[in-house]
């Protein structure tokens, strides 16, 4: 049997030169496999004629605990820069066309590598965080969808990833096992397809060129013979991306790396929240929300991919709406966050729902600690309205406050200056 402490996660960016890597502190990963198949029947047969099956998709759910660092965010919109301190903060519209593949490396109880699962060209769907409480581990969830997963084992058990940036020129050649891949193994064949052409060594080869994406086709743009891929027409600079499967690991390496570096978790206590009115002028301290008990920010896209007649894949990315819904819970006491909606001073007489404006800013920041000297990242929700606010009241119990605002803009960053600076 293989226990979750041996389902071992790892993420690989589809594009650009950005690096796979472990998936740090999951707490739950939910990969649903609907395999789309359709009852075929006609008029006059008493019976099933068949069926139709078009490709299996997937719906893939993964709960972390968040530890302050934004690795994993920079991994699904393919940045190796973005969201990092002193660059440009990571918007919703870098999820659009971003795609990854995620695996898990599996091992029995025994100590016996058994395979791998593959979960390829995933797209972002949605994400949230959650602070349950005051004394809550802050949790983030993830939603991707895809196609086609497949399961690896016996001589194919081992995915393996290539990532060369070494070419120069027209003929570039990447020889497995030697210079600078003495440590790859040998790719396995395909075994449905033990007859056909070379290209079946290879689950797919990824070319980046100024910034554009392209996957490789055989004879057309590369050859292989055994261990050697040559591409005639590569040229300076490409990326290469080259992913086969094989019996055995990159020789001194391991699919998961135990991250001790990064912060254990995020606790409550260790968060910032503000609430303000860009209008108003620069978020201050005095933005500052107190007492909340609860806090969800929750991110839905609809996306817009595409396949084409003739091709299972998909062939275009995009998303044509995303919402940000955000909420606030609270123990009634004071009126601190109407006063924020409703653009007015601290005890102001009237606060009109009516009148509350459509353009206000959540910021959350993320610390190593409960002393808030070292922001590790942080997020800013812009353009915000009210869309419900409830205040239920029970029997021996304090009246509670919920505040539900909702947006389309927002950037995640480790640069305090794009966070306001507070």
């Amino acid at each position: 049997m293989i226990e979750s402490s041996y389902y071992r996660p790892r993420i690989f960016p589809y594009k650009g030169n950005v690096t796979p890597a472990e998936i740090d502190r999951a707490q739950g990963i939910d990969p649903g496999i609907t395999s789309n198949r359709e009852k075929v029947e006609e008029i006059g047969r008493d019976g099933v004629v068949g069926y139709t099956k078009t490709i299996p998709t997937i719906d893939y759910r993964l709960t972390q605990l968040e530890y302050g660092d934004i690795e994993f965010w920079q991994k699904i919109v393919n940045t190796a820069t973005l969201g990092a301190s002193g660059q440009t903060g990571i918007v919703l519209n870098d999820f659009k066309t971003p795609a990854f593949d995620i695996a898990a490396y599996l091992t029995d109880d025994d100590g016996t590598f058994k395979g791998t699962k593959w979960y390829p060209k995933l797209r972002t769907s949605g994400f949230s965080w959650n602070i349950g409480d005051p004394d809550a581990v802050i949790e983030r969830t993830f939603d991707f969808i895809g196609e086609n997963p497949v399961t690896f084992q016996g001589n194919n058990k081992y995915v393996i990833q290539l990532l060369d940036t070494t070419a120069s020129g027209a003929g570039h050649t990447i020889v497995i096992g030697s210079g600078d891949w003495s440590n790859y193994p040998t790719p396995i064949l395909n075994p449905d397809t033990p007859n056909s052409n070379n290209s079946d060594y290879f689950i797919r080869i990824v070319r980046t060129r100024s910034s554009v994406d392209y996957e490789l086709v055989y004879t057309t743009d590369y050859t292989y013979a055994p261990t050697t891929i040559t591409i005639a027409g590569s040229e300076n600079g490409d990326i290469y991306k080259v992913y086969y499967t094989a019996t055995t690991y990159i020789s001194a390496s391991t699919p998961f790396t135990e991250n001790d570096s990064s912060d254990d978790a995020t606790l409550a206590h260790s968060t910032s929240i503000y609430l303000y009115v860009p209008g108003s002028g620069l978020p201050t301290s005095s933005d500052y929300i107190y007492k909340l008990q609860s806090v969800t920010v929750d991110v839905s896209f609809a996306r817009e991919d595409y396949k084409e007649i003739g091709n299972k894949e998909v062939v275009l990315r995009g998303v044509s709406d995303k919402t940000v819904t955000v909420t606030l819970g609270e123990i009634m006491e004071d009126f601190t966050i109407e006063e924020v909606l409703a653009g007015k001073a601290a005890d102001y007489g009237i606060l009109d729902v009516a009148e509350f404006g459509s353009s206000t800013t959540l910021i959350v920041k993320f610390f190593s600690d409960s002393t808030k000297s070292t922001l590790r990242y942080g997020f800013k929700a812009d353009s915000l309205s009210l869309t419900d606010l409830g205040d239920p009241a029970a029997i021996n119990a304090y009246v509670k406050k919920d505040t539900v605002l909702e947006g389309e803009d927002l950037t995640i960053s480790a640069d305090n200056s794009l966070l306001g600076s507070l």
